[in-house]
């Protein structure tokens, strides 16, 4: 919904039209003429003019009419105010205006009860989410509500923002919210079927991409909704292929994001960023075999010899992770100083499913000095001098050739560019997965 509402009025003086055009030196010719068109409102739904304004994206209207004292809270006929009006068409520039201002993020419209959170969520506006939440969290409502109570608030149906972006196909306000602290595995009252979790509405929408999300966040594909039925089954009802494949509790479990671990809600947003990715291309790869025989199946890329000697001459000048000799180091330990790739560092910490009833799960070690990781940065890249290049492929070939011959190996397994993971033996390297705790295992209900 990109578009902003329309105003059809009798006013002769066509105040609501120009407000809606964005037509400044005629609004403020006909305020200066009758200030009480402020307060006025179109005859059926009783839009103001900052309704209207806001939701047309007339962000110098906005701020007119904001320093000229119009309430930013004022509303229409369904309760809603020009902030929700903001979010739901996705003027962002008019959601920062009206936050600034003091507009209340806590209201609920009498439509659906749904708060400003809400309609940014349904509609897939994710900017908008953003502003709204770094609104929440320095503002009295983290003080008096609470954060976590407001990234999980309910509508009139008890639905949360998460099952609204879920059953709206909206995986980037699905991965925003999630990031925020949103509720995986929180079941709807009467929104949708009875009991639905956001897995199950995204199995219902069919977004192959929200449920991508919603499992590396730790959403149990076991959950049954009121009615008993687990999420596989509502996309096999729905002939969703692809997505029940995902959810198929015979299929293997995928990566968890290893948001129990202290250092890692302490990330900044680089390393944040390296890490997410490294996961995501992880679980896409185990999803490569969980898809084939579908429409959705992809060929998987030659890992000869030849492709081997490409990636060691394109990162020839910066240090291969010393663990995997695949990929560049992109993430350093600190304090000890110790570098590896994301993808091994994703090994590290996302070597079981996070269980939901424990708070806080062991802090990893570094694999190099065993010393507990308390903090991840983004590495400096190291440059590798041209004698060190013979030294690193010659590394990578014989590191290739003894996992090749013996699938017992003492060192990660498969650890290759898009994302494999394997097992980390107890030779200076620290416990990453035995035989029995290893990624695969299914997952106990």
């Amino acid at each position: 919904m990109g578009q902003g509402i329309s105003c059809r009025t009798g006013d002769e003086n066509g105040f609501f039209s120009a407000v809606q055009f964005g037509d400044l030196e005629t609004v403020q010719a006909l305020l200066e003429r009758d200030p009480t068109l402020v307060r006025q409102g179109t005859v059926y739904d009783r839009q103001s003019a900052l309704h209207i304004a806001a939701a047309n994206g007339q962000i110098e209207i906005v701020s007119m009419l904001l320093d000229r004292s119009v309430n930013p809270d004022c509303l229409n006929r369904h309760k809603q105010s020009p902030l929700m009006l903001a979010a739901m068409h996705g003027k962002i520039s008019c959601v920062h205006k009206l936050i600034q201002a003091g507009a209340n993020i806590l209201m609920f419209d009498s439509l659906h009860g749904r708060t400003c959170l809400h309609h940014a969520a349904y509609y897939g506006h994710s900017d908008c989410l953003e502003a709204i939440l770094s609104a929440a969290r320095s503002s009295h409502v983290s003080l008096s509500w609470g954060f976590a109570r407001f990234v999980n608030i309910r509508d009139g149906k008890g639905a949360t923002p998460l099952h609204l972006a879920a059953r709206q196909r909206r995986p980037a306000c699905v991965h925003v919210l999630l990031d925020n602290g949103a509720l995986v595995c929180a079941s709807t009252g009467g929104y949708g079927f009875p009991g639905s979790t956001p897995l199950h509405l995204a199995a219902r929408g069919g977004s192959l991409d929200c449920i991508r999300e919603l499992l590396a966040w730790g959403a149990d594909r076991l959950q049954r909704d009121a009615s008993g039925r687990i999420p596989y089954a509502v996309a096999l009802k729905r002939k969703h292929v692809a997505c029940a494949a995902l959810l198929n509790p015979s299929s293997a479990e995928p990566l968890v994001w290893p948001s129990p671990l202290k250092f890692i809600s302490e990330l900044n947003h680089d390393a944040k960023a390296l890490l997410e990715q490294a996961l995501m291309e992880a679980n896409r790869e185990k999803e490569k075999n969980i898809l084939k025989g579908t429409a959705y199946s992809q060929p998987s890329p030659s890992h000869s010899d030849a492709g081997i000697d490409d990636n060691v001459s394109e990162a020839s000048d910066t240090e291969l992770c010393c663990i995997c000799f695949d990929q560049v180091c992109t993430i350093e330990v600190q304090d000890c100083g110790h570098q590896m790739c994301a993808q091994c560092t994703l090994a590290l910490c996302c070597h079981n499913k996070p269980n939901p009833t424990t708070a806080c799960l062991n802090a990893p070690v570094c694999p190099f000095c065993r010393s507990t990781i308390a903090q991840l940065v983004v590495a400096k890249v190291k440059v590798v001098t041209d004698i060190d290049r013979d030294m690193y492929s010659s590394k990578l070939r014989r590191s290739r050739k003894s996992r090749n011959l013996s699938e017992g190996s003492s060192s990660f397994k498969g650890l290759s560019a898009v994302g494999s993971f394997g097992k980390m033996g107890a030779r200076g390297s620290g416990r990453i997965a035995t035989e029995n705790d290893c990624i695969d295992k299914p997952f106990d209900p």
